[in-house]
């Protein structure tokens, strides 16, 4: 049910990045060495995984290579929850001042996608963020996804709420706000990964921007959501759940098709996406999970 499978194209970039960062640390041998172990382990790997499948491996190799600590994205992630949270008093007043704060929830949570170091490497600008709030009410997402959305949220019982990157959960955090003002009834739980993996938001990200549901992690160092990897708890959640609000592209790569009740929220960021949702890069997306 992996339905975003690695591409020749998904998979030069994430080689690129992955060689890059190991060349950055200095030394050549080593580097090229890395390098053509990574090539072995796309090889060797299941037919069908996603990117975010490799993540983990990639990390462990860079600890074991060159040393470096688990959490290899610990400044990023800090910079980007600060962020957020020195500006949290503002962002909720946009939301709740919209004429509908759960659709400006969602404006918000998706620009918050933004903050990714991982994806977008160097060219994240706290700045242009800034930017890109000030107009993030005149985002256009598809309308018939959003309807059938706050339907789902009418109907539902239980939503559980699947978290990408650092910062970004602290746009979360607003959007979920909104939801439970809106429809009181539901029942939302937060999923956050089992651990640090590149800039993917943790319990320690969660309890730091003042999540008010409870979290869950999906137990493993998958950056998305693996279902064959997931722990009993996050297997139990996605199971019971009526409806999933997912955030980013790795959700997307590991969930997409995959049946589940999901709505998907995220920023297209990379080529492949440019070419499955035929859309340019950095467009804001809300996208239903395909009917079998």
């Amino acid at each position: 049910n992996m339905s975003l499978p690695m591409t020749a194209e998904c998979l030069m970039c994430h080689f690129n990045r992955s060689v890059k960062k190991a060349m950055a640390l200095g030394d050549e041998a080593k580097a090229l060495a890395f390098a053509k172990e990574l090539m072995g382990v796309y090889q060797n790997a299941p037919a069908d995984v996603s990117s975010p499948w490799f993540n983990p491996i990639v990390e462990e190799m860079l600890c074991r290579y060159f040393g470096l600590e688990g959490d290899q994205y610990r400044e990023e992630k800090k910079m980007s929850n600060r962020f957020v949270m020195e500006r949290f008093d503002g962002f909720c007043a946009t939301a709740e001042n919209a004429e509908d704060p759960v659709l400006a929830g969602l404006q918000l949570a998706i620009l918050g996608n933004y903050m990714d170091f991982s994806a977008l490497q160097d060219q994240v600008s706290f700045e242009k963020l800034e930017e890109m709030v000030q107009q993030a009410l005149q985002m256009q997402l598809d309308t018939e996804v959003y309807q059938a959305l706050r339907e789902d949220l009418q109907k539902g019982k239980k939503l559980l709420y699947l978290t990408d990157n650092a910062g970004e959960i602290g746009m979360d955090r607003i959007f979920a706000q909104q939801i439970h003002k809106a429809f009181p009834h539901l029942d939302i739980t937060f999923c956050v990964r089992g651990g640090n993996t590149v800039n993917d938001a943790t319990r320690e990200d969660a309890a730091f921007v003042g999540i008010p549901f409870p979290v869950i992690d999906n137990g493993n160092l998958v950056s998305g959501t693996q279902l064959d990897m997931l722990g009993p708890e996050a297997k139990e959640a996605m199971d019971t759940a009526d409806m999933i609000i997912s955030k980013g592209m790795a959700n997307v790569e590991t969930l997409y098709g995959s049946g589940y009740p999901v709505y998907y929220a995220f920023l297209i960021k990379c080529p492949r996406f440019v070419h499955q949702f035929g859309k340019p890069l950095m467009t804001p997306m809300l996208v239903r999970e395909p009917k079998k």
